[in-house]
């Protein structure tokens, strides 16, 4: 006999483990990795960290709240499209990510705690960003609180990283070869998604 609620927890960490495989890659290195690390450089690393955190569960949250708004108003084939077409510009646009030879410079707020600092920083900084583009995609095509779940344990872990890794670190590891197999990850998910568009995936 068959255990749905096993194959519904299944279904629900196959969603969150995606999603926090595909944002990982996609946001490692990226400008709020940098925020976390130049902060953390000058402050402690511990409000860096929830500061960054905080932004990422808000952003998250308007992204998933607005793939679930979409989803129950569009018709399914146009949603799977879009997301396939929007994976698939992702795709290729980390494929042919160059790295920049200036870091970005954060200019710090004056007069603010680091917390807050952080979490505008950040928060202004992906307000609309490809990732959360991607978790709102996903967000109207899977279980909202998997992706949602996934998405901000996988920023969280890359602002984690930051602070700890520090600069010099960071600089030396091969951000060309990451953003190559987030291109491919994404290009994946396009693929997936077309092919559930045509009917060749249940």
């Amino acid at each position: 006999m068959i255990d749905l609620n096993a194959v519904q927890a299944g279904g629900w960490l196959s969603s969150a483990g995606a999603t926090f495989l595909l944002i990982c890659l996609a946001e490692f290195g990226d400008k709020s990795q940098l925020v976390c690390m130049t902060l953390a450089a000058r402050h402690r690393g511990l409000p860096v960290v929830a500061g960054a955190v905080t932004a990422f569960a808000l952003l998250n949250l308007l992204a998933v709240l607005f793939g679930a708004a979409v989803a129950a108003w569009l018709p399914e084939w146009v949603i799977t499209a879009a997301v396939a077409i929007l994976f698939g510009v992702f795709g290729l646009l980390a494929l042919r990510h160059e790295e920049e030879e200036e870091d970005e410079e954060v200019d710090e707020k004056p007069g603010k705690g680091v917390f807050a600092t952080t979490f505008l920083l950040i928060f202004l900084a992906e307000f609309g960003d490809k990732t959360q583009i991607a978790v709102a995609g996903m967000g109207s095509t899977t279980d909202s609180l998997a992706v949602w779940s996934g998405a901000t344990l996988a920023l969280a872990s890359t602002s984690l990283l930051g602070v700890i890794a520090g600069r010099k670190l960071l600089n030396r590891l091969p951000l060309g070869i990451i953003h190559r197999v987030s291109g491919v990850f994404f290009l994946l998910l396009a693929a997936l998604a077309t092919a559930r568009l045509f009917g060749w995936l249940a």
